[in-house]
């Protein structure tokens, strides 16, 4: 891939930052200098998604005719290069970016027609029903049971870590449709509306905190749920198909240009923070030898992301690379939150918590610590979760194993 940008490159760079001055408020990035994950709350999300959407930008990677730009390679890096920089919101959601291709992909006409224009201008928020107590990585053996009665599947069981559920207008769901073929062969893949009588979510509470600020993840219990039959995505039993399918835009994200602006975070944070010799930690030679270190790793990704996504762009699959990139992807960001925790030192004490209480007003007291502290220790903890989720580390060195190295 040529990155040596066009003149017509640069002015499409101009007018991506022109958008994100003017699009990206301060209530937003107030929020997201506090934020543990990335992300502004669900209003400002929805609120993010529908700017993008108006531009015409919300979904770079679709094809043209379902809303997609119709962008080539330099400019799909060239935006996901500024808004990463710009710190701006992720700029899609699990409906975007997870359910819509496999929608397109496998999903019958009338399906397309009722979801794939609501999840473009997110009138419709989705939630992925994937893992289960007992059934996370090795995803084959959930339980969760969907029987066939009519023109209905009856759901009982439970999801576990679903993120953001409490906000979802409907869910992507794998379930368990017989009992009797082969775990990969019985599972159907459902699209459910998540106002269905039977449904009940409670949250699951984490160390990154806090229970009223910006809850993430919950548990989703299903009693005697029905969910048509027409709701199901291709043929029965093919869920682990479409599910593989999925999942590799689950794992195939670009994650340098996120882990550039985490890194330049740290930076700016070390040349602040004084080390046990009294001058700024950026001059203490062992921090600098791991910031130089983490930057060849960072900058390495791009490189790869680069070529893998122009493979792409020439008509090739993602297939098992997506765990590759996933694999260091998701390396890359702990041992950045790590060095951050570092670099805070003390000022980490200071919990996320007490943040929204100031935000909101609710405090007026000062706090203790600079402001880019307090969400320094909820950041660490939240990135412990990128090895496990999309599929935990160990099982991406198996798929590497196997599908690349042939062993």
């Amino acid at each position: 891939m040529d990155i040596a940008f066009s003149a017509e490159d640069l002015a499409f760079r101009d007018e991506v930052r022109a958008f994100i001055a003017e699009a990206f408020d301060d209530s937003m990035r107030a929020h997201l200098e506090q934020s543990k994950n990335g992300h502004v709350d669900h209003e400002g999300q929805i609120r993010w998604l529908k700017r993008l959407n108006d531009r015409g930008w919300i979904a770079p990677d679709w094809p043209v005719e379902y809303g997609g730009t119709g962008w080539n390679d330099a400019q799909k890096y060239i935006f996901n290069m500024e808004m990463a920089l710009a710190g701006a919101p992720a700029t899609s959601n699990m409906g975007l970016r997870m359910c819509a291709p496999v929608i397109m992909a496998f999903g019958s006409d009338e399906q397309k027609k009722q979801h794939l224009p609501k999840i473009l201008s997110s009138d419709v928020w989705w939630c992925q029903g994937y893992s289960e107590p007992g059934s996370g990585s090795d995803l084959a053996s959930l339980s969760m049971k969907a029987v066939r009665d009519g023109d209905d599947y009856v759901l009982n069981g439970s999801k576990i870590w679903t993120t953001y559920a409490q906000y979802a207008d409907w869910m992507f769901c794998l379930v368990r449709t017989n009992q009797e073929e082969r775990p990969q062969r019985g599972i159907s893949f459902l699209l459910l509306d998540m106002k269905t009588p039977g449904i009940t979510i409670r949250p699951l509470p984490t160390l990154d905190g806090p229970p009223d600020g910006e809850q993430e993840i919950n548990q989703v219990f299903f009693e005697d749920v029905r969910v048509p039959v027409a709701n199901r995505i291709g043929e029965e039993g093919q869920g682990w198909t479409y599910a593989k399918y999925l999942l590799q835009f689950e794992r195939g994200n670009a994650y340098a240009p996120g882990l550039t602006n985490m890194l330049d975070k740290v930076k700016k944070i070390a040349a602040t923070e004084l080390s046990d010799g009294g001058e700024p930690l950026i001059k203490d030679i062992d921090f600098r030898r791991k910031l130089a270190e983490m930057q060849i790793k960072v900058d390495a990704l791009n490189a790869t992301e680069l070529k893998v996504f122009a493979g792409r762009a020439a008509g090739a699959a993602m297939g098992p690379v997506s765990s590759m990139l996933k694999l260091e992807g998701s390396q890359a960001q702990q041992q950045i939150t790590e060095l951050a925790l570092e670099a805070v030192g003390i000022f980490a004490a200071p919990f996320v918590e007490d943040t929204w209480a100031h935000l909101r007003g609710d405090r007026n007291e000062p706090r203790a610590g600079p402001d880019y502290a307090a969400p320094t220790a909820p950041t660490y903890f939240n990135y412990r979760k990128t090895s496990i989720y999309a599929g935990s580390n160990e099982i991406q060195h198996n798929i590497m194993a196997k599908m690349i190295l042939g062993i």
